[in-house]
């Protein structure tokens, strides 16, 4: 197979170790930045260039999209699947999962645990906006935000609405959600590929740190996960969309509740947590899936 993994920087740890993996199974790879792809859109020959060549003959790509430039690298993907190429995460499960309202909402309408979150415009409602979900001390999380940054806990009512206040003068889009004491400043990363969790880990914030984030200091631990936990994270996931998903799930008092749903997880921490060779097992999903003209959208939505 011809497979093009779209990334930014080869040197990145995922990116290298798809291609080591694909490679060891035989396919030929190119790393492919989407920002330095060019299109022609037309309704009968659609085609990529990418640095004066001309991207044929792939069989699948697997995007590694930023949420920095989401809007095009999902447009790249878009046009691959316009191609008949098959992509492991789809343009559009790639721009749902990256609006974390939207996922918020999807995930709710299906029945998926989430903490208690609130959405306004308004800061005439700000006090019946804390009051929606229980109080302080509470979460304060832009949307645009990635790897906990531009998250807050507010442990008092005053901070919470100055915060709230701070956020509505920049003219920022924010959600506001209960804060989950008994997970200890902990969650679970669970790795999602196809209709299994193939690897899990517990990622365990700094003292005195609520985010558990391992840019952020976290450090990471391998983690047996309950049946309950595998299968919500299976099916957040599968209401993305996503083949290939890091979904990420808090344990409170009344059961898994899933905080993100992530379109390109990274490999170096699950791999380095578990020993498992995640990179792998997303060439094998490939090799099981990928056939020309094999997309849901062809490049709708």
């Amino acid at each position: 197979m011809k497979i093009g993994i779209l990334s930014r920087k080869p040197e990145l740890y995922s990116t290298n170790r798809l291609k080591e993996a694909a490679e060891k199974r035989q396919h030929e790879v190119k790393i492919i930045d989407p920002l330095r792809c060019y299109m022609d859109i037309t309704s009968k020959k659609p085609a990529i260039y990418y640095k004066g060549e001309k991207l044929e003959d792939f069989d699948a790509v697997i995007p590694r999209i930023g949420a920095s430039i989401t809007f095009y690298g999902t447009a790249v993907v878009r046009q691959f699947e316009m191609m008949g190429v098959y992509s492991v995460n789809e343009s559009v499960a790639i721009s749902r999962s990256r609006d974390k309202l939207r996922s918020l909402q999807l995930l709710a309408r299906k029945g998926v645990g989430l903490p208690v979150t609130g959405f306004a415009h308004s800061t005439k409602f700000t006090k019946d906006l804390i009051g929606l979900v229980g109080g302080a001390p509470l979460v304060v999380k832009l949307l645009e935000g990635t790897q906990g940054i531009g998250v807050v806990l507010t442990e008092t009512q005053k901070a919470a609405e100055s915060v709230i206040e701070a956020f509505r003068g920049l003219d920022a889009h924010f959600l506001v959600q209960e804060f989950i004491e008994e997970a200890g400043g902990s969650d679970i990363r669970c790795f999602v590929i196809g209709d299994k969790v193939i690897a899990a880990m517990k990622r365990q914030g700094v003292e005195g740190e609520f985010r558990s984030n391992i840019h952020r200091g976290g450090v990471a631990t391998p983690e047996k996960i309950s049946p309950e936990e595998r299968a919500t994270a299976v099916k957040a996931a599968r209401v993305m969309g996503l083949n290939v998903a890091g979904v990420d799930i808090l344990r409170s008092k009344k059961g898994p509740v899933v905080m993100e749903v992530n379109s390109s997880p990274g490999l170096r921490g699950i791999e380095s947590a578990t020993g498992k060779d995640v990179a792998q097992s997303i060439i094998i999903c490939i090799e099981k899936h990928a056939k020309k003209g094999k997309t849901k959208t062809r490049g709708k939505g």
